[in-house]
């Protein structure tokens, strides 16, 4: 008999709040409500209804999550509801259809619009850190002594050459932000690469420069000073924004004609006037300012600083706004060559580790072991949404409440030791790569990171273990059934062919935090079209509409999701085609759809597949295939040993 999901319905609708929901969808795993305020919304009451993994609040959606299949019946029962007809009675493309964009805030958009614009930048900064680190290192009197050399034996040619990889990067930054700013705007990149080299061309005097004295401002007509923009991030953002306006608007009104020609030589000629003109000097006096600003808070004495921005950083990347530090990080590197900011934030992750592994080794419920462990695994290498979302903020705040305050202690007294990173980009064990430039920065850093994950954790398992982790799983149903098993080992296989990439690394933190199951992701090849293939025999227990989702129960039982991108729900199925239809019966490699990959990023979103197992907890062990490694559609990607549970006999209770 088919289970009625009335009463979960009302509950979920009662916890959100019937009055609080603009509009309500659902994707192959989770309920996505728009709400009006999501501080109104009990997360912990509503973890506790039985068809509930878990919450989530991200893409300007409160999200959640009940699993394949369940969702269907769930939203199904919400629709029929006749206390929320209102809601259904605007047609789907003003309420299913609405975007997170549509709800976000400006402070949101603004963290988009920061993040979209650094995040391609971030990996050459990175590498240029990496290159100034090792080049510090080979060059230090201390170290060649070891060798019996001193720097002086350093040919000139090869430390000239040296420099080409140290400084190109922080040379030409501002064309690089122009560029990605031009990018994320729709315009033409390569106009805005240029109009970037403008501002830096050695042409103009360098503004480093004119500062120390050493060179003086170009006077144009006799009045107004005019050099380069060096070091200046801000300029650089300002310069990209209007560039790609203006060609946008020169695009729309100019006569085909005239249009290849005119809109390049437009856009660069009336950029750089506004830039030069007034706008640039302005803005960079703004920039110098806010940089002031930070340092003089970064210094405060006794580390008052230190601790404010340490124990700040995890509630901003809680609530979001934490990518703002990256254009303040890439200013401060750009003006001085040292990032300090970085330093105090990263002792959330070291935190981070301490509380995780805590309640990693006192849990006695293996669902809290398994998070907690998954959330550790991934904090090493960076990846803080499965700690912050499935350990510090799902039990209750005291997990969160430790990393704040020793997150801030570790900052506070990095600030009073003056440590300082050479880059940004990497996070907790890569980030040790940023200090190795200084043996003094590098010593202290490892001293305090170790020490805040020592104090994190002791602080953990004295004052915030919560009681649920303390429970073990399924104690009353294993005291009263007696139970058989046998094992026998299965194998799932890649539905796409791409870059294999740990399920704990994916952008979607529920996904990422294993709470829908453990699994593999896969970044596409890039052909023009994706082929999308079973990757195992079974029946189709879900083929969504939009095409970007599939469910599969083998043959064997072993419930397998396919989930075609991160977000893809909002696109309505316009990259993707179905082959397929639920019920029917597949065989392993029998092609079930397509995915233009070209469309879902040039919509902004990533196309990562995601393959997860759902029903996880029936199996003994599952094995994925290395990550970072290429695979064909249809070669192995996950191993399953398979856990056979039969009830022999039941007690009463």
């Amino acid at each position: 008999m088919a289970k009625n999901y009335e009463e979960e319905a009302k509950a979920i609708l009662k916890l959100v709040g019937e009055n609080n929901v603009d509009s309500v969808t659902h994707c192959q795993t989770r309920l996505r409500f728009v709400v009006k305020d999501r501080k109104a919304i009990d997360d912990k009451a509503l973890e506790k209804l039985p068809e509930v993994k878990g919450v989530f609040y991200g893409s300007g959606q409160y999200q959640v999550i009940i699993g394949t299949g369940v969702v269907n019946d769930v939203y199904a029962a919400i629709a029929k509801l006749s206390t929320v007809n209102a809601i259904y009675g605007k047609d789907d493309a003003d309420t299913a259809g609405k975007t997170s964009n549509e709800h976000k805030t400006v402070v949101q958009r603004l963290m988009a619009m920061l993040s979209g614009i650094f995040i391609p930048i971030i990996p050459v900064i990175a590498a240029t850190g990496l290159f100034l680190g090792l080049k510090s290192a080979a060059t230090n009197a201390q170290v060649l002594k070891l060798f019996g050399a001193v720097p002086s034996d350093i040919p000139a040619s090869l430390t000239s050459v040296i420099s080409v990889l140290t400084d190109t990067v922080f040379a030409f930054l501002p064309a690089l932000i122009v560029w990605s700013t031009f990018r994320y705007f729709k315009g033409t990149p390569i106009i805005g690469i240029v109009i970037g080299l403008m501002l830096v061309s050695p042409i103009l005097p360098n503004a480093y420069s004119v500062a120390d004295g050493s060179a003086k401002a170009i006077m144009l007509f006799g009045w107004l000073p005019v050099v380069g923009s060096q070091g200046s991030v801000l300029t650089a953002l300002v310069a990209g924004f209007i560039g790609a306006k203006l060609e946008l608007f020169f695009r729309r009104h100019m006569p085909n004609v005239l249009e290849q020609i005119l809109t390049p030589f437009l856009t660069m000629l009336v950029t750089f006037a506004i830039m030069i003109m007034g706008v640039g000097p302005i803005v960079h006096a703004i920039e110098s300012g806010m940089l002031v600003g930070v340092e003089a808070v970064i210094h405060l004495p006794f580390g008052i600083g230190g601790f404010l921005i340490g124990a700040a950083y995890p509630l901003m990347v809680l609530i979001g706004i934490h990518q703002t530090m990256i254009a303040i990080e890439t200013s401060l590197l750009a003006s001085t060559g040292l990032n300090p900011l970085i330093t105090l934030e990263a002792m959330y992750g070291f935190a981070n580790l301490g509380v995780a592994l805590a309640i990693f080794l006192r849990a006695r419920s293996n669902k809290a072991k398994a998070t907690s462990m998954g959330a550790f695994t991934s904090q090493l290498f960076g990846v803080s949404e499965p700690t912050l979302f499935g350990v510090l903020i799902r039990y209750n705040f005291r997990p969160l409440i430790v990393t704040v305050l020793t997150s801030g202690i570790g900052a506070a007294i990095l600030s009073m030791l003056n440590v300082a990173a050479n880059s940004y980009g990497l996070a907790v064990v890569p980030s040790y790569l940023m200090y190795i430039y200084n043996g003094h920065a590098l010593l202290w850093y490892t001293i305090v990171s170790l020490g805040t994950v020592v104090a994190a954790f002791v602080a953990t398992n004295a004052f915030a273990i919560p009681k649920e982790v303390l429970t073990p799983d399924g104690d009353v149903e294993t005291a009263n059934a007696v139970i058989s098993s046998t094992v026998s080992d299965n194998k799932v296989y890649a539905p796409v062919g791409g870059e294999t990439v740990a399920l704990d690394q994916v952008s979607d933190p529920v996904f990422a935090s294993g709470m829908m199951g453990e699994g593999m992701a896969i970044k596409p090849a890039e052909p023009d079209i994706n082929k999308v293939y079973a990757p195992q025999a079974g029946t189709l227990s879900v083929v969504a509409d939009t095409g970007h989702a599939y469910g599969l129960t083998t043959d064997d039982g072993i419930e397998i999701l396919v989930h075609l991108g991160i977000d893809t729900v909002n696109l309505k199925g316009a990259p993707f085609t179905v082959a397929v239809k639920a019920g029917q019966h597949v065989n392993q490699g029998d092609l079930l759809g397509t995915f233009d990959q070209a469309a879902i990023k040039k919509a902004g979103l990533d196309a990562t597949t995601i393959v997860l197992i759902t029903n996880s907890k029936s199996y003994a062990r599952i094995e994925p295939v290395a990550a970072d490694t290429t695979v064909q559609a249809g070669a192995d990607l996950l191993a399953v040993q398979r856990e056979d549970v039969k009830v022999e006999s039941v007690e009463p209770a």
